[in-house]
């Protein structure tokens, strides 16, 4: 009788930090911060608490992560679309345009997850977000400032209310086009604000 041979163990899958943090966007991207705990994560993840930790360090840590990759992939490119040279009226609606395409491209995961992170529980996860938003806010106003310093301040406050709006409609279930709407009519009431304080 003929003997069967030992099953080739195979090598246990290598885990890819990576890859895990990836995941981990679309999980808090999905559900929002505080309502994802360790164990989905550890269950997301295929991998047990103790190397969660050691990996990540907490649930904020890997959130903070999550966050650069966020930005490198799905974010807007406030550089790309706010280059020297481009007149600041168009690069502001161009920004409130992209936006709302980002924030409605998948319902799944809807909004913006700096901006929705910003409001959650945890302190250091909410650091994390405010810290991005925050930085995101001075890149705008900075440009603006270069040719219209004096309105600076307040086209760049008006510009991330309106992002945060956009955010909030989008996980409010506003589909694209709903937001792109909105984000062109605050494009134009931008043109004209600009126009009203160029020098006569």
């Amino acid at each position: 009788m003929p003997t069967k041979s030992p099953r080739p163990r195979g090598r246990p899958r290598r885990f890819d930090p990576d890859e895990a943090v990836a995941v981990a966007q679309r999980l808090f991207h999905a559900r929002g911060y505080d309502a994802v705990s360790v164990a989905d994560l550890t269950d997301a993840l295929g991998i047990n608490p103790p190397s969660f930790y050691a990996a990540f360090g907490s649930k904020a840590g890997l959130y903070a992560r999550t966050l650069g990759h966020y930005t490198a992939t799905q974010g807007v490119p406030l550089a790309e679309l706010m280059h020297p040279g481009r007149p600041v009226a168009e690069a502001l609606a161009a920004v409130l345009e992209e936006a709302a395409r980002r924030y409605g491209a998948d319902p799944e995961t809807a909004g913006c997850l700096a901006i929705e992170g910003a409001r959650c529980n945890d302190p250091a996860a909410r650091g994390a977000a405010r810290a991005l938003t925050g930085a995101a806010e001075d890149v705008i106003r900075r440009f603006v400032a270069q040719t219209h310093p004096a309105a600076a301040e307040g086209l760049s406050d008006y510009v991330v209310t309106m992002m945060v709006g956009l955010s909030t409609m989008a996980r409010e279930g506003h589909g694209p086009e709903r937001l792109l709407a909105t984000a062109r009519f605050a494009g134009r009431v931008l043109a004209q604000a600009i126009a009203a304080d160029a020098p006569r």
